[in-house]
């Protein structure tokens, strides 16, 4: 692994930053284990699914909760469209290459969502905005939750 030393007597005395050893980095991995992104997408469509049935109970009409659920699907397909393309190419020893596949597939997932919610007038009849909306938001918040409840984070104060 290569260095740079401080350029300043300052910088060398700020500098407390000590790299992990193989083992500690082993250690920190077994406290620390991925969240997988298969599991946040299922999530998102758990969630999607639980807001249309509250919303078409709520309302007592079924439009609004395939409204809802439509907007969550706006969300779930591009996500998982956009987890298939990473992970399938995670390993690319070139990191330019990862990154412009990264930018890519975000790319991908940016145009199914705006290509999804332009047809929704058109499959969903009467559709109801509102409850579209607020499907998205809810299955596009679940990111939040599975970062605060992936197993072994420790909460602070």
């Amino acid at each position: 692994m290569k260095t740079i030393p401080p350029e300043t007597e300052i910088e060398a005395e700020e500098s407390d930053f000590k790299p992990l050893t193989a083992q500690e980095a082993q250690q920190w991995r077994s406290r620390h284990p991925p969240l997988s992104v298969w599991k946040v997408v299922a999530g998102q469509a758990l969630v999607g699914m639980l807001v249309a049935l509250v919303a078409w109970v709520l309302t007592g009409r079924a439009v609004v909760g395939w409204s809802a659920a439509y907007g969550a699907l706006a969300v779930v397909a591009p996500a998982a469209l956009f987890a298939r393309g990473v992970l399938r190419h995670k390993a690319s020893s070139n990191p330019r290459a990862a990154m412009v596949g990264f930018f890519g597939w975000e790319i991908a997932k940016i145009m199914l969502t705006v290509a999804l919610l332009a047809a929704a007038p058109r499959l969903v009849p009467g559709l109801s905005w509102i409850a579209l909306l607020i499907g998205m938001v809810a299955a596009m918040k679940t990111y939040w939750v599975a970062l605060l409840v992936r197993p072994g984070v420790r909460k602070t104060d």
